[in-house]
């Protein structure tokens, strides 16, 4: 059932993400609004569309959902091969979307300060750099603004 369900969804997702998709849909709700004269516009002929497009609506929501599913845990299992065979990565990483929202803050903090160390030091050996470190306030900008402008540029050769 389950392997079923996923090629149904994999198919659905698919074939609505097309033009085709669209055109079926702009089609369905062309025919629904001329046949609104025919059916005196009446509560039913109302209904109809408000009924089926209910009814789609919430199936597309678990179909996209699963596929959705589908391809974040593909993508991490890539990313997490990439780090797995990198030498000198960190292997904590493998699984830190199981960490709370908290950990990952703080984790995310720690990388942006690396980040910001890093800019900073290439900054001090003349080299440019085009982020601005995190927390820098307007005055810091333009200070290393200014400094990188004091310094003379080198030659290449």
């Amino acid at each position: 059932m389950k392997n079923f369900f996923s090629k149904v969804a994999s198919w659905t997702s698919k074939a609505t993400g097309k033009p085709a998709g669209f055109i079926i849909a702009l089609a369905v709700v062309l025919v629904w609004a001329i046949t609104g004269p025919i059916f005196r516009f009446s509560d039913t002929w109302q209904l109809v569309i408000n009924t089926g497009t209910t009814i789609v609506t919430f199936l597309m929501v678990f179909l996209i959902q699963n596929s959705q599913n589908r391809d974040t845990a593909a993508m991490q299992l890539k990313l997490d091969e990439i780090i797995r065979s990198k030498v000198g990565a960190k292997n904590k990483m493998l699984d830190i979307e199981e960490m709370s929202y908290e950990d990952l803050e703080k984790m995310r903090a720690m990388y942006e300060k690396m980040a910001c160390d890093a800019r900073q030091k290439e900054e001090g050996q003349g080299k440019e750099d085009t982020g601005i470190c995190e927390g820098e306030g307007q005055q810091e900008k333009k200070e290393r603004r200014s400094r990188r402008a004091d310094k003379p540029k080198r030659k290449s050769a």
